[in-house]
């Protein structure tokens, strides 16, 4: 319902806001500063497909959520021996890095660079109305250099992740995205069951979703049966730095999968990493072990190393365990 001064009532980013009524969704956009083609907006719960913002014209008491993230997708890599593939997109560097608790996005950039990687996972939030002109990551990661990596970080429903993703979508294109849905917030451990049935949808939906679970084998197996591309046990508890905990299970997961399998979480120094490419993972993620370092991006460039260490340690064929010594020096000829 029109007011008597001609304005409309919506809730925006949920703030409330009058507008002018008879506004298409583009029309407010550009009212509030934001370019309409870098954005994506639910409606309602509905995401509203960008080619029609121009047509959709709004309501007393719509409710809209606008995010942005512009670009994305992946890039042309060229194929070495020991490249990688998830999702038909091949990737040189195995070391994925997060976007969060950085001082600047400056010194997040920097340990992108230094640390090599070619995938960084991003969360999809709120465009901030008030001031539309601040400083996004993007303006400071390319992500026609780098692959953006949506993710689903602080969803506690299924529901909750699959609206993100779908906005996601909207948002930058992507298909290949991270699921987490945790179950409660003291560990963070993902809620199986709700992960499990989100992978499901998102599937079905065209999506490619790499997962973050448990290290359990059988729920590894189940996902990759629900549609999943990637399966991503948790080495430790989610910045906790403690390092992989159950080596077996992880060692499991990787010899019961066809997929590729990234440690995700825990990992808090050089040798944690290198330990879970010795395990034969095809990569490790990480965010807090480099951004709360000492030296960001020195720690950066150490977890690069040590991945590649441990991914060429794997390749050449560990020694096999002796329960007692054996002389490397021969004992014939002596003295």
């Amino acid at each position: 319902m029109t007011n008597p001064d001609g304005t409309i009532q919506l809730r925006i980013n949920g703030e409330h806001r009058r507008v002018i009524a008879g506004l298409t969704i583009a029309e407010l956009a550009l009212e509030l500063g934001l370019e309409p083609t870098k954005v994506a907006v639910e409606r309602n719960l509905e995401v509203v497909p960008r080619s029609t913002l121009g047509q959709v014209r709004l309501e007393d008491g719509d409710e809209l959520e606008i995010v942005h993230f512009v670009g994305g997708g992946d890039h042309a890599v060229a194929k070495e021996d020991d490249s990688w593939t998830v999702a038909g997109r091949t990737f040189r560097s195995r070391l994925i890095v997060g976007t969060g608790k950085y001082k600047d996005f400056a010194q997040n950039a920097a340990a992108v660079e230094a640390s090599g990687a070619e995938i960084v996972t991003v969360a999809v939030r709120r465009v901030n109305v008030a001031d539309p002109k601040a400083p996004m990551l993007t303006d400071y990661i390319d992500p026609k250099k780098i692959t953006y990596l949506p993710n689903t970080a602080g969803c506690y429903t299924g529901e909750e992740a699959i609206r993100t993703l779908r906005l996601a979508r909207e948002a930058g294109g992507w298909d290949l995205v991270k699921l987490e849905v945790l179950g409660e917030a003291k560990t963070l451990y993902p809620d199986m069951v709700e992960t499990l049935r989100a992978t499901e949808i998102l599937a079905k939906e065209g999506f490619k979703p790499m997962v973050y679970c448990v290290d359990d084998p059988i729920a590894a197996k189940r996902l990759e049966d629900a549609g999943a591309v990637a399966i991503m046990p948790l080495g430790a508890p989610i910045g906790s730095g403690l390092g992989i905990q159950n080596k077996v299970t992880i060692r499991l997961i990787v010899e019961g999968t066809s997929l590729p399998v990234l440690v995700d979480a825990g990992v808090g120094t050089a040798s944690e990493a290198s330990a879970a490419m010795e395990l034969g993972c095809a990569g490790v993620l990480m965010n807090t072990a480099i951004a709360e370092a000492k030296n960001p991006v020195m720690m950066a460039r150490a977890m690069k190393l040590a991945v590649e260490s441990g991914r060429l340690a794997y390749r050449a064929g560990r020694m096999g365990r002796r329960m007692y010594a054996d002389p490397s020096s021969p004992l014939a000829g002596l003295i």
